[in-house]
């Protein structure tokens, strides 16, 4: 489905797509709503000094700062000095490449280029045994990447994290001390080391540095049990990633995540044994485990990340801890086999696409504390087949429940201001849908071919019903347009063929472009003295249609308005001050009669 094409190319490639971006002081970021943070982007005219503070005001909200984006400030040769936040967690790959801060051998000590507490780089100065100083907060990406001088490396425990890319190509690298206090191993952190190109390190396919896993390769077993003699405190990511070999893992007790995409793309695993002690689940964790039929999550978890479980497709069964409170972008998104889910009883948020393509999934209960709905979040989802929204949830979003063909009734609540584009497009089964008092807006193709669609009541509080808002809903057959309409869009009912009456309201101004485009069935219409505009093709090919009452105020029909209307007469004086080409092509002339 195109729609959900869409989707999985946006969460392939960003953790998150609501990012935005955003200007504050000259300074360009990256904004990301959903968890309040902001993130230096390109600057490419960056210098002088310059200030990152730790909060930026965008609109009503307050924005905290907390990366350094790739190639934000690279080759601004000007830049001379920065001064960095406390807030400041990660600083991304050739942030401060080519610039005056980075050139100015003043700057560096020992072999190292600190800014504030972060170290940014190093070169072959580098004492061999470097021992990190106490109070560094943030190694930048690839900091030590590729230096071939280091052969030891201590880190201080005011350090929680190990980037991506921290150690790699080190090739005399032989020994690093990991603190209790490192939380977080990025993928490839020490690929192709000195270290990693030890035989002797591996241990039945797996490489440790202390306490951590760092990554298992094709001569692990099949069915992995964590067996050493140091109890395992930390995975890094990607620890498992790609592993065609492993078909089963059970997780040491003592760990408490499962860390980003640890188990990307391991076609073959079928089993994951989880224990109490995980209570987060972090982005892409078993994206991709495509025969992955058992994996319970303990009731005490608190966070999943962004597609977790994606295309996880011999899932069947999810019971989600109470405790969690949103279910992120695209965590179960093409899982075909989900029949039943448990949501979380405190679920205030599910994000874009995170059932979408669950096949086979029956039933689903929305928890009342339930407050937004992401777009596309169960389209597809072609066995659902009654939806209750509740209370707290004023909107819904694009695509919502797009293609989900057996939905046969969807209850709105008292408050839904706007139903989305596309929202149930292709429900070729609902046969009811109430709509509140409260909605001012239905968006684009919202309805659009739900062919069992008969009665709908359009609420006077609409103000707009979007272009192909109810095309091709076949069975519709009679429709009266809110008091609160001025304008009809584009083949908002195009394709109706049973529609048989239509009744406009007296604040209508403009019928726009094909809006009753293939009404065949259409008998009798009166426009209301409102109207001003009828648009092109708007009425064409209503064979049928064989009387229509013009307002005297009518100012324009557009061309071919009424062609092929086979029943209707030609009116023997123009309706309206300007018409357009052809308005009454194929219409009965005065000799058919």
């Amino acid at each position: 489905m195109k729609c959900c094409l869409s989707l999985v190319l946006a969460i392939c490639t960003a953790l998150c797509v609501s990012a935005e971006n955003a200007v504050y002081q000259d300074i360009n970021y990256r904004i990301n709503p959903e968890n309040m943070t902001a993130e230096v982007t390109l600057n490419p005219q960056a210098s002088g000094e310059l200030y990152i503070p730790s909060e930026i005001p965008v609109g009503q909200q307050t924005y905290r700062v907390t990366g350094i984006g790739e190639n934000a400030f690279r080759g601004c040769k000007s830049l001379t000095a920065i001064v960095l936040p406390r807030s400041i967690e990660r600083i991304y790959r050739s942030a401060f490449e080519g610039t005056g801060i980075l050139l100015d051998k003043k700057n560096w000590t020992d072999g190292t280029l600190y800014i504030d507490s972060c170290l940014i780089a190093t070169d072959k100065t580098i004492k061999p045994k470097y021992i990190i100083p106490d109070g560094t907060r943030v190694i930048a990406v690839g900091a030590f990447r590729g230096n071939k001088t280091l052969t030891r490396v201590e880190f201080p425990a005011s350090v929680w994290r190990i980037d991506h890319d921290t150690f790699r190509d080190c090739k005399n690298l032989v020994s690093v001390s990991i603190p209790q206090t490192v939380k977080e191993i990025g993928e490839d952190a020490f690929t192709n080391s000195g270290i990693w190109n030890n035989d002797k390190k591996w241990r039945r396919g797996a490489l440790f540095i202390n306490d951590c896993l760092i990554a298992v390769n094709s001569q692990a077993p099949a069915d992995f049990v964590f067996k050493t003699k140091v109890p395992t405190r930390l995975i890094a990511n990607r620890a498992f990633a790609e592993n065609k070999n492993i078909r089963s893992v059970t997780l040491p007790d003592g760990i408490t995540t499962i860390p980003a995409a640890a188990f990307y793309g391991c076609e073959n695993l079928t089993r994951v044994v989880i224990p109490a002690s995980v209570c987060r689940v972090e982005n892409f964790a078993f994206y991709g485990c495509t025969l992955l039929q058992e994996a319970t999550l303990p009731s005490t978890l608190e966070l999943l990340g962004v597609g977790a479980f994606y295309r996880c497709e011999q899932l069947k069964t999810q019971i989600l801890s109470d405790y969690l409170t949103v279910i992120p972008q695209g965590c179960f998104t093409r899982c075909r086999s989900i029949r039943q889910i448990t949501l979380p009883s405190h679920l205030t948020h599910i994000g874009d696409g995170t059932f979408a393509g669950c096949a086979t999934l029956e039933d689903v209960k929305l928890p009342e504390t339930l407050r937004e709905i992401g777009e596309e979040a169960f389209a597809g989802c072609m066995q659902l087949e009654v939806i209750t929204i509740p209370e707290h949830v004023s909107s819904l979003s694009k695509g919502i429940f797009t293609g989900c063909t057996r939905l046969q009734k969807a209850v709105l609540p008292e408050g839904t201001y706007a139903i989305g584009d596309e929202a149930f497009k292709g429900c070729v089964a609902l046969e009811r849908i109430n709509i509140p008092i409260t909605t001012f807006r239905i968006g684009k193709f919202a309805f659009a071919s739900c062919q069992q669609l008969q009665n709908i009541s359009l609420v006077d509080n609409i103000h707009v019903i979007e272009d192909g808002a109810f095309r091709n809903c076949k069975l519709l057959r009679e429709i009266t347009l809110p008091a609160s309409l001025k304008v009809l869009s584009k083949r908002a009912f195009a394709g109706c063929i049973s529609l048989m009456d239509v009744h406009f309201n007296e604040h209508l101004q403009t019928i726009e472009d094909e809006a009753f485009l293939g009404c065949r069935q259409l008998r009798e219409i009166v426009l209301p003295n409102t109207l001003e505009s009828v648009g092109n093709s708007a009425f064409a090919e209503c064979r049928y249609l064989r009387k229509v009452v013009f307002p005297a105020g009518l100012k324009t029909i557009g061309a071919y308005a009424f062609r092929d209307c086979g029943s209707l007469p030609v009116p023997q004086t123009p309706p309206a001050t300007t018409v357009g080409k052809d308005v009454f092509k194929g219409c009965k002339t005065k000799e058919q009669k």
